[in-house]
This record gives structure tokens, sequence and C-alpha cells, in this order.
């Protein structure tokens, strides 16, 4: 009897199984009184160590030589905090009909979040895009978002956003800022540390991430948040992001075409402009929205688990799309060569 499978091109992912088990075991065992005081103060100084890390990790002189291909990057900005918070804005007129007003600001602050940095590099190079491309893409997109994504929601999202004030950009600054570049100074001493550990280090960055989600989620049980949503409100979420998903993902296709660039450079452009980070996001709205910052991640928890399945199966078709080869006196597209199958080593 042959053994049954998972499909490949429909991944998984297996931090997402643990960040459901976190918010069911902050449904049933939420934090509380003195518990939920030290969960709260773990969940800050987590925060603080997981933007230390961010900017440790970052190469100044990669980022810097990376400025080269400014076009591509501009792009990808664009799409990231231009085009998505469009989007988001134009989705209002979904409420009350389809989504409730938290289920819509959740929405909202996702089209606000940074990129993704390490599934855009994997896609990118599973359909033998520009990696290069997608590594600095990533990389500026999270660096811009440290500073932008806090500007767009007090602009954007404003009072309503479940507490948000200008007290936000202090914490902004304080808690995600101020490590990042501390992280940045330290880079020299602190950049050997992280490359000897880096799996222990890892372990820590998505423990601190569960023990946020398991902080915001334990305030929104005990609040009361999640009697605010139905089954029919979270099916209309999801249509809403399948169709949020699809624009991006055509527009930057597309977009990149009408813009002359070739196809290792849309490929890059279309992983790393179509996708929102998880792993930026959530210490964000942690800080951004505090006690109700559980509704306000939800969309983001969906939507990253959305954009990993179906970019896992565009990359697989990429991966078999015509190739161009170069001209060897000018430089342009000459002709095409029938790209082959294959499964890469994603680092």
């Amino acid at each position: 009897m042959r053994r049954l499978r998972r499909p490949s091109w429909m991944p998984i992912d297996p931090y997402i199984v643990l960040l459901l088990g976190t918010v069911g075991l902050a449904a049933l065992l939420p934090a509380r009184g003195g518990a939920a005081d030290a969960a709260s103060g773990a969940s800050t100084a987590a925060i603080a160590f997981l933007f230390f890390l961010y900017g440790a990790r970052l190469s100044t002189r990669e980022a810097l030589d990376g400025l080269r291909h400014w076009r591509l990057h501009v792009t990808v900005l664009a799409c990231t905090f231009v085009l998505f918070p469009v989007f988001g804005l134009a989705a209002r007129a979904l409420v009350p009909a389809l989504l409730t007003q938290p289920l819509y600001q959740g929405l909202l602050f996702l089209t606000l979040v940074p990129s993704t940095i390490q599934s855009s590099i994997a896609f990118t190079s599973l359909a033998r895009g520009n990696v290069p491309a997608a590594i600095c893409a990533g990389s500026f997109s999270s660096l811009v978002g440290i500073v932008v994504t806090p500007l767009l929601a007090a602009g954007l999202l404003g009072n309503s956003g479940g507490g948000f004030s200008a007290d936000s950009l202090v914490k902004i600054v304080l808690q995600l800022l101020v490590p990042f570049l501390a992280g940045q100074l330290l880079r020299p001493w602190a950049g050997p540390l992280i490359a000897r550990h880096k799996k222990v280090l890892g372990l820590v960055d998505r423990g601190s991430i569960l023990l946020v989600v398991y902080t915001a989620f334990s305030e929104g049980m005990i609040r009361g948040i999640w009697h605010q949503v139905s089954p029919a409100r979270l099916g209309g979420l999801l249509v809403v992001e399948a169709a949020l998903l699809a624009a991006m993902l055509l527009l930057t296709w597309y977009g990149g075409r009408a813009l002359g660039f070739g196809r290792a450079d849309r490929i890059a452009i279309q992983f790393a402009g179509s996708k929102k980070s998880l792993a930026s996001g959530l210490p964000m709205a942690g800080v951004l929205f505090g006690a109700h910052a559980s509704l306000a991640v939800l969309p983001l928890m969906l939507f990253h688990q959305m954009q990993l399945m179906v970019c896992a199966v565009i990359a697989k078709r990429r991966a078999r799309d015509p190739e161009e080869v170069p001209d060897t006196a000018t430089g342009s597209p000459a002709h095409l060569v029938q790209g082959q199958p294959q499964d890469r080593v994603l680092r």
C-alpha cells in the first residue's frame, strides 16, 4: 500500500499549528491577575529582544550594496506601503455587511505591516528568480516598516485602533526602534555569536512571538472580545483576504512587466511585494493595540497561512516557466529556454 503524503504544493506551516495551539491555550487558560502582569512584562521584553536580533542580523554592508537595484526595491516598498493600504482603506465599504469594525481594523493593520524576508527568499529561489534582490527587498521592507508602519497606523487607524495614540509612537521607538539600532551598533560583536547559535536563537525568536500571541489572546478572552466574532464573519474575512492576495499577486506580476523588469526581477517583486510578515506584525500589534491585539492579529495570522499555500503553488509553476537567457553581446534577453522542474535547498 502506498503511503499517503501531504502534497508539497500545500505547505501547512508547523509554526501556524503552534500559533493556533497558543490561541487555544489562551482560550482555555488565560493569564489573570499577577500571572497576566508577569506575562505582559515578559512579552514586552521579548518584543524588544526580537528587534534587537533583527538589527544584529541585518548586514549594513549588504543593505548598502543592494541599493544599486533601487528601482526594484522602490517597487516592492510601494506595493507594501502604498498599494496594500489603498486596498485596506477600500475594504471599509465592506463594514458592516461583510466585516465587523474590529475585524476591519485588523485587516487594515495587516495592510500596513512590512513584507516577509524568509519566505520571500525561499519562494524566489524555488521559482528561479533574483534571490539577492529578494533578500535586500525583504530586509529594506522590515527596516522601513519599523518607522512607516506605526506612522501609517497613526494616520489611518487613529484612536479607533483600540487605544492607539501618540503614546504608542513613543512605545514603538523605545520597544522596537531603539533595540533595533542597538543590534546594528553591536552587530560586530553580536553577529558572530548569532551565527554560531542560529538554531537556539531561532527557537527563542519564535518562542517570543508565541508569548506575545498568548498575552494578547489572554487579554482578549478576559475582555470578552471573541464574542464579537461569528463563523459567518470569519468566512467573510477569508473571502476578503483571498481577494486581496489575488489582487496583489496579479498587480506585482503584471505591474513588474509594465515597468520593464525581467523575469527574475518580477519573481522577486511578486513574492516580496505580495506578502506580509507575521514575525514583524505580531510584536507591532502588541505595542499598538495592547488589550485589543487579539482581534487585530487574527487577519494577519490567517493571511500568513494563505499566502504560504498560494505562493508555494505559484513558485512551483514559475520553476517550469521558460527562462530568459541574456544575449552575450547586449546583455538583453535574447531567447527563451524551457526551465526544468527542480527542487532546491531553500535557505
